[in-house]
Order: structure tokens, then C-alpha cells, then sequence
């Protein structure tokens, strides 16, 4: 009898412990930001190309450019400044206006381009691109019409570039060989310049002055 009971009290305990309640780990969580921070980020700029530099200023060789100061100042003629130079370096390189000279219309503040000239004192004619006034041959602006024949020694690129057969590039040779040879002394040595033979020298001929 005694024999039974501890076998009862045995079986009864391990069932009890079999039963009995035991604790269960949750599984994780999937972390979706986690997730996201593995997954590299979509580029915004893909495609999309970055701006391009504007063209530097034009400039003559060696970082200088050439002008022609004319007109009412104490030392007219070509004078070389660094690039970048305003119209009032260029007066002042000529050393400065003549007393009364009228600057109406003439912007002192205007950065100067290689092989331009600026008359002081003359009739203003149409301004120019970039607010230039001021600037003429006798009394004709840039861009405008010239009555008579084109002073070599004087014209601007763009004066000569209305004569027919010249162009930017063939204008600005004379303009070189000018300033190289101090002026044209006689419409003769047009022959001389880059670009001019003699066809072109005999049509441009009755065009053209000193």
C-alpha cells in the first residue's frame, strides 16, 4: 500500500511539472527604418549636369588691350592698358580732359574692349551694347553710318567692319597692324595688312583715309 502511494505522489509531481507554465520569447520585430537606412538613397542630381563657365572677357595679347583716345584731351593717340581698364583710365592715360570738353553721354565707368576708340567731346550718336556712349568717329556713334571715306588711323573694329569685304577678323588685323606700326601714314600700306590683296586693297581703296 505504502509502495502505491509514493508511486501516485511520484506520478502526480511530474505531472505537475510537465504542466506547469513556462514563458515564451516574442520574435522580433522587423525595424523598417533600420531597413530603409540599409538601402542607399536614390540620387537627386543623377543627370543633371552642372553649368558651365561663361567665355573669359576678350582681351588683347599679353593681358592688355589697345585703345584710341581722340578729341578733346591733352595727348590723344593709342594708348595700351590692362585688360579690365575703364574709359576713365584711358582719359586718364591721355592725360585728362581739356578744360570745358563736354562728357555728357560719355560713361566713364565702362569697361573698355580691345581696339575701340573714344571720341571726347564729339556728338554722341546711338549708344552702343553695354550702355556705351560716346564712343564715335567724327561725329558718328559705333554701329552707325560714316559719311566719307574711313579714317585708318582712327576706325573702330566695327566702323571698319561695315566696309564691304571686311569682316570681324580682317577689321581687327588693321586694327593690330595700327597699333603695332604707330598709325597708317599712307593708304598704300593697307596692301601690308593680313588678309588684303590686291583686289580687295582696290575696292577698299576709295573707301578708306589715313
Amino acid at each position: 500500500m505504502a509502495v502505491v502511494l509514493v508511486a501516485a505522489g511520484v506520478f502526480a509531481a511530474v505531472h505537475f511539472w510537465s504542466a506547469r507554465p513556462q514563458s515564451v520569447r516574442a520574435p522580433d520585430l522587423v525595424d523598417e527604418a533600420a531597413h530603409a537606412r540599409t538601402s542607399p538613397p536614390a540620387s537627386e542630381d543623377v543627370g543633371v549636369p552642372e553649368p558651365s563657365p561663361g567665355p573669359p572677357p576678350a582681351t588683347g595679347p599679353g593681358g592688355h588691350i589697345v585703345v584710341d583716345v581722340s578729341g578733346k584731351v591733352r595727348r590723344p593717340g593709342i594708348r595700351q592698358l590692362p585688360s579690365g581698364s575703364r574709359v576713365v583710365d584711358a582719359l586718364r592715360a591721355a592725360g585728362g580732359v581739356r578744360a570745358g570738353a563736354d562728357l555728357t553721354g560719355l560713361n566713364r565707368a565702362r569697361v573698355l574692349m580691345d581696339g575701340e576708340q573714344i571720341v571726347v567731346g564729339a556728338p554722341s550718336g546711338p549708344p552702343t551694347e553695354g550702355g556705351a556712349g560716346g564712343v564715335a568717329l567724327g561725329s558718328s556713334g559705333v554701329g552707325s553710318s560714316v559719311a566719307g571715306p574711313v579714317s585708318l588711323n582712327t576706325a573702330t573694329v566695327e566702323q571698319l567692319d561695315t566696309l564691304p569685304g571686311v569682316g570681324p577678323v580682317l577689321a581687327q588685323h588693321i586694327v593690330d597692324y595700327r597699333a603695332q606700326h604707330g598709325g597708317f601714314r599712307s593708304i598704300d600700306e593697307l596692301r601690308e595688312v593680313n588678309g588684303i590683296g590686291d583686289r580687295r586693297f582696290a575696292d577698299l581703296r576709295p573707301l578708306v583715309g589715313p
